[in-house]
């Protein structure tokens, strides 16, 4: 039981390099907290655990591997540009269509964004066959296969608070930013979005 209070430290310290790390849910997150509060970053985080907790027991029972698909990397970057540049051009449509923000009701669930730009993000998947994956190791090798569930406990709830704080912080920006400067600021995140898109397709090709 002495090893928990270390292995936590370690598990939240290495995991706040993947957590609070700018990045397509990041900016995703940003764009619905501003229009939905810190609520949505609750969603936003139900949808990422949706598939992150899979994704950390297949790892933990060593069925995921890049070597079983080599061209898995390839697949998800391409497939998640794809859905950032239609995140992106929905949102940035959305944008300019609008005359009042307040009146803005998503066609698409924000716990769908979640596990889309989740399950796509080629970095995400990268950062646990990295480095999740030795942390998931390490567990393991202390408290078995109970080892997967504290590894995904000690790391989840960090998604959670980081995912709201963001998005109720966002929702705060609309009181001080007019339905000008509003549009300008969803239209540069919604641009974020396709670097990030547009990054995703560099690293493979």
């Amino acid at each position: 039981m002495n090893q928990i209070p270390e292995f936590a430290l370690t598990v939240i310290l290495i995991s706040a390099s993947g957590v609070m790390t700018p990045g397509p849910l990041f900016t995703a997150n940003i764009v619905q907290g501003i229009r939905g509060g810190g609520k949505t970053g609750i969603q936003m985080a139900i949808g990422h655990t949706i598939v992150e907790l899979p994704l950390v027991i297949l790892l933990g029972i060593g069925v995921f591997s890049f070597e079983i698909f080599p061209e898995f990397r390839t697949v998800i970057s391409i497939l998640g540009a794809i859905a950032l540049f239609v995140f992106a051009g929905i949102q940035i449509k959305t944008t300019l269509q609008r005359n009042e923000r307040k009146h803005f009701n998503p066609k698409h669930g924000v716990v769908f964004t979640g596990i889309i730009l989740s399950a796509l993000n080629p970095f995400f998947i990268i950062w646990w066959v990295s480095i999740g994956l030795k942390l998931i190791s390490d567990a393991m090798l202390i408290w078995a296969f109970s080892g997967i569930l504290i590894v995904f406990l000690l790391h989840i709830w960090m998604d959670f608070v980081w995912l709201y704080s963001i998005a109720h912080i966002a929702s705060k920006s609309t009181k001080i930013l007019s339905n000008r400067n509003y549009k300008i600021l969803m239209i540069i995140l919604s641009s974020m979005l396709i670097y990030f898109g547009i990054s995703f397709v560099s690293e493979v090709v």
